[in-house]
Formats: C-alpha cells, sequence, structure tokens
C-alpha cells in the first residue's frame, strides 16, 4: 500500500509521484487520482506533461518505423536492395526493410494518443511493439527533475542585463538622493520586476551600479548597555515618570501621545527641538538658538499661536521627553503666558532612550542630511522646514507604504499642515541628502 499524505495546497512528493506513476499504469483516470491525492486533476496533468521524459526508438536500439514524413514522402533507392524495387517506388512503403535504417531526413513521428490524456505510454497495452518514439513518467524521474528545479529557481540573477540596466535606471538615482528601498517599493513596485527582497540581493551579488554602502540604513547597531541605577526621583519627575505615563495611557486608551527631544550639532551651538506624533509618525523640527528651558517654552508658545489654543491642547494631550537639563522645568511647558494648562509632561526613566524609541529611531533621517558631530549654526528656518518636508514625505513600510504627511489630515487635523506652512514633497523629488541644505 502506498502512502500519501494529505496536503492540500502544497507540492507534491516523492510518495504523490510513486502513486501517480502505478495509477497511470493501472489506467486510472485524472480524476480518480486527484480524489486519492486531495489535488485539483488539472494539478495531477500539468505535473504529468512537465516530468515526462521521451524514450526515442533509435536510442534505445531500435529504428523508428513511423516517420513524421511517412505519407508526403518522395525518396527512393536507400538501400542497396535495388533489385527487389520495381518501378518508381517510394522507400517509405517498402515491405522489405526499413527506410529510417538508411535515411538522414529521418522525422520521428508521434503517436497521437500522446496528444490527449494521460499524455503518456505508462500502461499502454501496445508499448512493446509500437514503433513510435515513447513518453514515459517515472516518479523517481520526476522528484528528481523537481528537486533540480527548486535549486536552479535560487540560483543566479533571473533578469536580462537589460531588465537590470532598467532596474538600475530606476533605483539608483532615488537611492543616491538617500531615499530607502521600501520608500521606492511604496511608488515604483509596478514598475520593478522582482521583490524588495530579490532587489536586495541583486545589490548583494554587485548586480546593480549601486551597493550596500549606499543604502541609508544597511548598518549594523551595537547592542545597548544596561545601566541600573537607583536614585532618588527629581522633585521635576514627581508624578510625571514613566510609568505614571504608561498608567495615564491605560487609563485614556483614546490619547495618541506626543513624544519630544532635541538633537544637537556642536556642543554649545544650535539644536534642533524635534516633536513627534506617533499616530501618524510626523516630525516637527525647530531650530533652537540654545540648549535652554526658555527655548523650548518660545517654541510651545510659538506652536500655539499658530494653531489655536483648542487645536493646540487637542493635538497635544500629554507630551514624553527625556531629562535632558532644557526639559527640566515642566512647567514652562505645561503652562501658557495665563497660567492655563496646555498641555502635560512625562519623562522617560535615566539612560533609557528607547522609552521614546519612535523619535530616536526618527533621527536618523535628520543625520542623512546632517552628520552627526556637523553644526547647525549656519542653519536657517528654511532649510529646516525643507528638511521636515522631506522627511515627512518619505514613505514608511510601518505605515503601509503611505507617509507621515498623508495621514496628517486624517489623524491629525485637516488644517494642521496650512496652518504651520508645512506641504507634501513629489515622491520621486524626496531628497534625504547633505545636498538638500546646500542648494
Amino acid at each position: 500500500m502506498i502512502k500519501v499524505t494529505e496536503h492540500t495546497g502544497t507540492h507534491l512528493t516523492l510518495d504523490d509521484r510513486i502513486y501517480i506513476q502505478t495509477a497511470l499504469e493501472r489506467g486510472l483516470t485524472f480524476k480518480d487520482m486527484s480524489r486519492y491525492l486531495k489535488k485539483d486533476p488539472t494539478t495531477i496533468s500539468k505535473e504529468i506533461r512537465k516530468r515526462r521524459f521521451e524514450k526515442p526508438m533509435i536510442e534505445s536500439g531500435k529504428y523508428g518505423g513511423h516517420c513524421a514524413l511517412e505519407d508526403s514522402c518522395t525518396i527512393t533507392k536507400l538501400c542497396s536492395l535495388d533489385k527487389y524495387c520495381f518501378g518508381e517506388g517510394y522507400c517509405s512503403k517498402c515491405k522489405l526493410t526499413n527506410c529510417t535504417m538508411y535515411c538522414n531526413q529521418y522525422v520521428p513521428g508521434t503517436c497521437p494518443k500522446l496528444k490527449k490524456a494521460p499524455y503518456v505510454c505508462n500502461g499502454c497495452h501496445r508499448v512493446r511493439n509500437c514503433s513510435y518514439d515513447k513518453m514515459f513518467y517515472r516518479a523517481k524521474h520526476a522528484d528528481d527533475s523537481y528537486r533540480e528545479q527548486l535549486v536552479e529557481s535560487r540560483r543566479g540573477i533571473n533578469q536580462t542585463p537589460d531588465e537590470l540596466e532598467r532596474i538600475d535606471s530606476i533605483v539608483k538615482p532615488l537611492i543616491l538622493k538617500g531615499q530607502s528601498i521600501a520608500h521606492i517599493y511604496s511608488t515604483h513596485a509596478r514598475e520593478l520586476p522582482c521583490s524588495r527582497r530579490t532587489l536586495y540581493n541583486y545589490i548583494e551579488r554587485n548586480a546593480l551600479s549601486i551597493k550596500n554602502i549606499d543604502l541609508p540604513r544597511k548598518v549594523r547597531y551595537k547592542k545597548r548597555k544596561k545601566r541600573d541605577e537607583d536614585k532618588p526621583i527629581p522633585k521635576y519627575r514627581e508624578g510625571r515618570t514613566y510609568e505614571d505615563y504608561l498608567k495615564y495611557l491605560g487609563e485614556h486608551p483614546e490619547i495618541k501621545p506626543v513624544m519630544m527631544d532635541t538633537v544637537e550639532g556642536k556642543v554649545g551651538g544650535k539644536v534642533l527641538l524635534t516633536i513627534y506624533f506617533c499616530s501618524c509618525h510626523v516630525m516637527l523640527m525647530y531650530l533652537l538658538e540654545e540648549k535652554r528651558q526658555v527655548e523650548v517654552k518660545a517654541a510651545f508658545d510659538t506652536l500655539e499661536a499658530r494653531l489655536g489654543s483648542r487645536l493646540f491642547r487637542k493635538l497635544f494631550p500629554l507630551v514624553l521627553t527625556d531629562n535632558g537639563s532644557e526639559f527640566q522645568n515642566p512647567h514652562l511647558i505645561e503652562l501658557d503666558d495665563d497660567g492655563v494648562v496646555r498641555t502635560s509632561v512625562y519623562y522617560c526613566d535615566p539612560n533609557k532612550s528607547w522609552q521614546k524609541g519612535p523619535i530616536e529611531k526618527n533621527h536618523e533621517f535628520i543625520r542623512y542630511i546632517i552628520p552627526k558631530g556637523k553644526s547647525f549654526d549656519r542653519l536657517s528656518e528654511e532649510q529646516v522646514l525643507a528638511m521636515c518636508n522631506h522627511i515627512n514625505s518619505f514613505a514608511r513600510d510601518s505605515l503601509n507604504g503611505s507617509t507621515p504627511y498623508g495621514l496628517a489630515p486624517l489623524l491629525l487635523d485637516k488644517s494642521f499642515m496650512k496652518k504651520l506652512g508645512l506641504h507634501h514633497v513629489p515622491h520621486d523629488e524626496v531628497l534625504l541628502k547633505p545636498s538638500l541644505i546646500k542648494k
């Protein structure tokens, strides 16, 4: 009894192929086989036609008795038996010998039975005496052919030189602008004849003119050192710890938090204040003359003035930040000039920047444009706004290929971008390189 595993939707196994061979020799139909294998009859039909092999009569030590040109052939006197030929008899009609022994124009004929199911000679009662070339299905041969195909399909580059050149012409200019493979696929997937994973493989194998070093995120991150220090909680953090933050979110699940941080250029110079909306990944940036509390307050006052108090309170229900000296007076941020509460500030635990990981991760886009260690002193407000627009027009996998600006009107407010003077950058014009602020 042949063991056949039920695995609808998966590939055929060697046991399945042994059953097919046995079924063919017993004369079973494709429908009979499909019921036993739990496969569609078309699947079995395709398997047989794809994995069958030919056994020519000449290769088996015999000569074919049916030439494809037999009915129209007019060749005469191929052999040395001229005395037996009467008149102008055609060699194809000779009853004394087989013309295929002498003819160099012999074309093997095809048995008409091979043009219909079961497409092979397995089980044919005339196979021993048939003079046509044969077609057989053998389980071991079929399984070996299948295994070889699996290996070959994963070997080498399955693209022509012209196709690789076309891929390169699409991807290279965008990569050199600082765009990621994810961003490119969000807008050009239909133009690229391969998957994202395959494209990474092509780059890895140097099949394209771009290299791994050109990819903005092809880096390795060092494991962070853990520091467990039991220190007393400073007064400014009382009731505002990360544990308090999580508790508040648990009690108010409808709240969409905002994260805040600063990015330094050279120590002592200008810094960038970054504000990150977790719901849609929009990151705002403001240039501060110094890393001071009054500068942060001024930025929030400007934001409230542009958005209006009502919209500001809606968008900034609470803010999570770190323990930098510029944030250690929460009342400057929480209260407006009239002493009215406009937001709530919470703090991450010391040395645990991963607690606001999304904004930290987003800072890498800034570093594509301004590498670490470069001063911000020559930056203008217009350049910072350009950086903000290009970064927020960058498509993200985490947003299913959408951009932060694309989701902002839906998740924040329709007037949000207009009030802050923000605009979407066309996908092919997104530039995350130092040249963005050198124009």
